[in-house]
């Protein structure tokens, strides 16, 4: 019986659904991280059997679709933790997010229902060879980074940080800045940055652009794909970058190694907080203070106090349309512009 495919966004800088291939399965010695696989649906469904395509829109699937997505590892403290290593001899996979990394889930959070199973069909094969992320990547020659980054982090996932980035590209843009945004860290979500770019920023960048699932992998694969997407950064020639890191630094997802690499660049940085404790939980582990606290950690006054009282750092509700102009000048400042004659940048 004939059955549908799906291709996920991790797949969307490839060529898989304009040229042909086949679906063959490979030696289990022979996977690797950021192999293309397909897998068809199984399993009880519920509202987790959905699929971010190569759009960034989503998708409803069905038991007995196809999903094209790449094995990855994923370690969400809020939600799921998979890796594909531990796929078994039973060949049962878990789609580990919507936008198609996929391995074996190995503990989900109690709230949520069970992840989209799959039964692997195969790897994608071409020409005799499997397809993986990286070989739809074109190198660049390194350069060295020299863009000012606003950069948003978090105390964990769902934080706030990719809300708080949206505001802080507008804002930029009304002060006439050349914006470009990009995740640094995370796995793979297409829509994240998608949202910037309807935020105002000329281009968008993430870690799939370099052959990354997700982030959680050797920091050595990490700094090497993390050059390549700086330097593609760098190369659009904007007057800033945004930068938010997925989940939080001390979470396996080679956070630190993007502050590393970014620190000397770094013009101001937003700490999003679930709350005002983990605020000090982050600056002690990191011994360096953000310069401004957002998020759940800053939606009440009472909140911002006891940011303040904890940790002695500014705090402000983005969301609060009122908290805007006061953005604007600590941008403008940290960046050096001349907010006063700045000319609001329309971006189409």
């Amino acid at each position: 019986m004939a059955a549908y495919y799906f291709f996920s966004s991790v797949t969307r800088n490839s060529d898989l659904w304009k040229q042909p291939f086949e679906v063959q399965q490979w030696p289990r010695a022979q996977w690797a991280t950021g192999d293309f696989v397909v897998g068809r649906a199984i399993g009880e469904r519920n509202h987790l059997y959905r699929c971010e395509t190569k759009t960034g829109r989503m998708a409803e699937m069905v038991r007995g679709d196809l999903l094209v997505g790449a094995f990855g590892l994923r370690a969400a403290t809020l939600e799921g933790v998979g890796d594909w290593h531990k796929i078994g001899q039973d060949l049962e996979m878990d789609a580990l997010t919507g936008a198609g990394v996929i391995g074996k889930a190995t503990s989900t959070s109690p709230m949520l229902p069970d992840l989209m199973r799959l039964k692997y069909q195969g790897h994608v094969v071409r020409d005799g060879r499997k397809l993986t992320m990286g070989d739809f990547v074109q190198r660049v020659e390194p350069v060295s980074p020299q863009m000012p980054v606003v950069f948003v982090i978090g105390t964990s996932m769902s934080s706030g940080k990719t809300s708080a980035a949206r505001v802080i590209i507008r804002a930029l843009t009304y002060i006439g800045q050349d914006v470009v945004a990009a995740k640094l860290t995370g796995a793979a979500r297409y829509a994240d940055v998608l949202s910037f770019r309807d935020s105002g920023a000329r281009e968008v960048f993430d870690f799939v652009d370099v052959g990354l699932p997700s982030t959680v992998c050797e920091p050595d694969l990490f700094r090497d794909a993390l050059g390549q997407l700086l330097t593609r950064i760098q190369m659009t020639g904007a007057d800033v970058l945004v930068a938010e890191a997925g989940a939080s630094p001390l979470e396996p997802y080679n956070g630190s190694v993007a502050v590393e690499a970014i620190g000397g660049l770094t013009r101001f940085t937003v700490l999003c907080a679930s709350d005002p404790y983990a605020v000090l939980g982050v600056q002690t582990a990191f011994g360096q203070r953000p310069d401004l606290v957002a998020g759940p950690a800053a939606n009440t006054n009472a909140a911002i106090a006891l940011v303040d009282k904890l940790a002695g750092v500014r705090a402000m509700n983005l969301l609060d349309r009122k908290c805007y102009p006061v953005l604007k000048d600590l941008l403008a400042e940290s960046l050096g512009v001349d907010n006063a004659t700045a000319q609001h940048r329309i971006v189409s």
